[in-house]
């Protein structure tokens, strides 16, 4: 199956709902940790990003997916604050390369995607697995949809086995000390929370993996 240009659009649509209706609580793990407005900025990036496909579609609608993902990053990097607008920033500025040029991909495509997405946060934000932020739910997200991939899987299968390994690196975030961002500050009392930018990142591969199930 392949995804085509609506379908990216619709994910995102979704992800402004998702963001909306979970700001509470990502806000309540960012405030044991954090500085309490993670919650507050996903949603208002997601909106702005609403916002902002919504003025070019469809008078001047962009022409492929890649065209897409950089209105998605231009509008994080501006409306977004904290660490979260220039990382999730760069994980659509780096999806838009990968898609560059393309009106539908497939599930390799939607692998490479995600790939050179994470790849970007992790360079931006220097983070490796155990650090206690969202790359304890990216790269195990990633190695499970390349397994998923390689062992010949549908595209809700790569996306499906994504979201659950990601889920499953969010929930072990609880008992790490974190060793990056200001949560690192806390030293052990990081210990017995939820790392929100690991949530915020599970819940968008969740709304990818259900958005584009069929």
């Amino acid at each position: 199956m392949a995804v085509g240009k609506e379908q990216v659009l619709k994910w995102l649509d979704v992800l402004q709902q998702v963001y909306a209706e979970n700001r509470q609580w990502l806000t309540e793990l960012d405030s044991a940790i954090g500085d309490a407005d993670h919650g507050i900025n996903m949603e208002r990036g997601f909106t702005a990003v609403k916002a902002e496909l919504a003025a070019v579609v469809p008078g001047n609608a962009p022409p492929d997916i890649g065209s897409v993902f950089q209105h998605v990053a231009t509008a994080l990097i501006r409306h977004v604050g904290g660490a979260a607008g220039p990382l999730y920033g760069t994980f659509f500025l780096r999806a838009a390369a990968a898609c560059a040029g393309k009106t539908g991909i497939e599930a390799a495509d939607v692998l490479a995607l995600f790939q050179a997405g994470i790849e970007g946060v992790q360079q931006r934000g220097k983070a490796a697995a155990g650090d206690k932020t969202m790359m304890d739910a990216l790269l195990p997200a990633l190695d499970a949809m390349r397994k998923a991939n390689e062992d010949g899987g549908s595209l809700p299968v790569i996306l499906d086995r994504g979201a659950a390994a990601a889920q499953a690196g969010m929930l072990g975030t609880i008992p790490m000390q974190a060793r990056k961002g200001r949560a690192s500050y806390l030293g052990l009392r990081s210990i017995g929370h939820q790392d929100p930018g690991a949530t915020s990142s599970y819940l968008l591969l969740k709304a990818a993996a259900d958005t584009w199930r069929s």
